[in-house]
């Protein structure tokens, strides 16, 4: 490790210390608050934390609500949220969902149709046939519920975040209960995803219901938003540091700049510092030699 990159030291993640559940800990079935209950999926993973979190969201005795990032097609997994309705009396009236991969959405149809309902997404291969697309700013309205949907890309071009009437930001993968998100190219893009951080900070939500991972709902929820950003800041002066001693490509610098990390993550982290060195290169910072590696500009 060369004494630039060793000199670094990485933002101070301030979820760190608290209150915050250990992994596998997290209960299965949450009240959040009045309008928001969470079912935890049983998919954990490195990449999927704790498990999917699948939310219900309602007004309280309207009778209606709405299902949020239903995950996988597992038998427990819907009954655990039909419970969770019926707790609250409450019929599906629409099935959202933030992003097309599939541990957030390969339920949706299956459960739309259970339910008699629709889904709402950003692509229509999630939304399906008669589905509704979702773009920024428009409103799914349930039983007096009023769901804003909010284009964030980034981990993927089409992630959206859900606005609830009580401050409440459904943030999905854009922004984790525990750790930071992969921003993996191709699929994801690294300079939208930090327009997409910036966009949440400009809308001052009162508390952040991610994907996966604990709730960020006390203290400053925006404090880990900031972090997000340091952290990218961060890969991006490591990344600057590597390539103070030479050209190189994301495969050379990840064991480098993820030496504490687990190798079963390193693929993913290789995706994550492309993204970076491709937005870095859009600014003039580094430059791509046209065959994968990069030197300072």
């Amino acid at each position: 490790m060369s004494e630039r990159l060793a000199a670094l030291t990485a933002p101070v993640d301030p979820r760190v210390g608290g209150n915050m559940p250990a992994f596998g800990d997290m209960p299965r079935d949450t009240e959040l608050d009045q309008l928001v209950s969470r079912v935890l999926a049983p998919n954990p993973s490195h990449f999927s934390l704790d498990g999917t979190n699948t939310y219900i969201v309602g007004m309280p005795g309207s009778g209606s609500a709405v299902v949020v990032d239903p995950g996988p097609d597992d038998p427990e997994h819907l009954a655990r949220v039909r419970a969770a309705l019926a707790r609250r009396d409450a019929e599906c009236a629409a099935v959202l969902v933030t992003h097309h991969h599939g541990d957030h959405a390969e339920a949706a149809l299956a459960w739309a149709e259970a339910f008699g309902c629709t889904v709402a997404a950003h692509r229509r291969d999630v939304a399906g046939p008669s589905g509704r697309l979702l773009d920024d700013g428009d409103v799914v309205a349930a039983g007096g519920l009023r769901v804003e949907s909010v284009f964030t890309p980034g981990h993927c071009s089409d992630h959206l975040s859900f606005r609830l009437p009580n401050g409440v930001l459904l943030t999905g993968d854009h922004v984790l209960g525990r750790g930071t998100t992969v921003v993996g190219w191709p699929e994801g893009d690294m300079a939208d995803y930090v327009r997409s951080l910036h966009r949440v900070l400009e809308l001052g939500p009162d508390a952040l219901y991610p994907g996966h991972g604990p709730e960020m709902a006390e203290g400053d929820p925006l404090s880990v938003v900031r972090f997000y950003l340091q952290q990218r800041e961060y890969r991006e002066a490591q990344i600057l540091a590597v390539l103070h001693d030479g050209p190189s490509d994301a495969d050379t610098m990840v064991p480098m700049i993820y030496a504490s990390y687990p190798e079963p993550v390193w693929p993913a982290a290789v995706r994550s510092t492309q993204g970076a060195l491709v937005k870095m290169a859009s600014e003039g910072r580094v430059v791509d030699d046209g065959e994968g590696r990069y030197r300072l500009a």
